[in-house]
């Protein structure tokens, strides 16, 4: 039963019509996204393919949110069934059925998202400088590349963003890393979200 949560985008996506999946994209790029997320630039859809615009939707937006962003454009253009059969194959979304980590996510079924996964969109607003913490994960966790890449960033905001757009090929350990950094350099900031 091993399906990603990116084969099933694959899979929903290829059940569009031609027409249809130009609409998707075109709904795409103008949904209202949560705050601490931006929409997948016209230019990088335009002629993206199937596999193309499953690989932006979880590099923008992560698995979970990536799920929801779908069903909801998937309404929008009138794929009601579509989007229905999304949401049962992922256990996302507002049915409420499938909200228990069952076979489809067995691999991940530990207790809950990660705390940087958690509070993405508050750390992303919130963090601030973050030059301190891409110098205690320089080297270990970021190459040179993707360190100098972040702190081209304008604001710490686009910093923060850039970072997380790193997520998705992290694993624990790298996200504990990133934690603790947070930790280190913005205590206060932690302690809130904790608290929540």
């Amino acid at each position: 039963m091993g399906k990603t949560v990116r084969d099933h985008l694959v899979d929903t996506l290829e059940e569009l019509t031609q027409d249809g999946f130009k609409r998707f994209k075109t709904k795409l790029n103008v949904f209202p996204v949560k705050a601490g997320y931006s929409n997948i630039p016209r230019g990088q859809l335009e002629k993206a393919d199937v596999l193309d615009v499953c690989d932006k939707l979880i590099s923008f937006y992560l698995e979970k949110y990536a799920v929801e962003v779908t069903v909801e454009v998937l309404t929008a253009i009138n794929e009601r069934e579509l989007a229905d059969r999304l949401r049962k194959a992922t256990g996302t979304g507002s049915s409420g059925e499938g909200q228990q980590p069952g076979p489809s996510d067995g691999a991940t079924g530990k207790e809950e998202a990660h705390f940087v996964d958690r509070y993405r969109v508050q750390l992303i607003e919130r963090t601030a400088p973050v030059e301190p913490i891409l110098d205690l994960l320089h080297g270990d966790i970021l190459d040179e590349e993707q360190y100098q890449t972040i702190r081209s960033g304008n604001t710490n905001q686009e910093k923060m963003r850039k970072l997380y757009l790193l997520m998705p090929s992290w694993n624990k350990k790298c996200k504990d890393r990133l934690y603790e950094a947070l930790k280190a350099k913005n205590k206060f900031l932690i302690e809130d979200l904790e608290g929540n």
